[in-house]
């Protein structure tokens, strides 16, 4: 169920559903991420995990990254990750899910104003990063 998603940000939703869905390893890649920029470019990532789990990296950061690194595009509009639960069924592995708090941290940096695609008891909505973020630390 959705709550005022609108199309581009089903697409979204899809995209990051699909990316974890054909790359899913367990242990190794476990959620998916897609964003679209305000110029209208769209990105997806798997997040990559280590056996020292500290230096995992998440499928936001990755997805990020890639924006970075083949567009030179990190104004990101929005963003979701999807984490795979395990299991043969799309229906009721593939769940939407809040970003971390390093994600939340790292998507205010460069995009204040990204919104973010996340559950609630209602479906998925749309939220703005500050509202996951309140009193995001800032350097002088």
């Amino acid at each position: 169920m959705t709550t005022g998603l609108s199309d581009a940000d089903q697409e979204l939703v899809r995209l990051a559903r699909a990316i974890i869905w054909q790359r899913y390893r367990p242990g190794w890649h476990v959620v998916g991420a897609a964003l679209r920029t305000r110029a209208g470019r769209v990105f997806t990532g798997v997040h990559l995990e280590a056996y020292v789990g500290r230096i995992a990296i998440c499928a936001e950061a990755v997805t990020l990254g890639r924006a970075a690194t083949e567009a030179g595009d990190t104004d990101i509009e929005t963003i979701v990750a999807v984490r795979h639960a395990g299991g043969h069924d799309p229906g009721t592995a593939l769940k939407v899910a809040a970003p971390c708090g390093m994600c939340r941290e790292m998507i205010a940096d460069y995009s204040p104003a990204a919104a973010v695609i996340v559950p609630s008891a209602n479906g998925l909505v749309r939220k703005p990063i500050a509202w996951l973020l309140p009193d995001k630390y800032v350097r002088d």
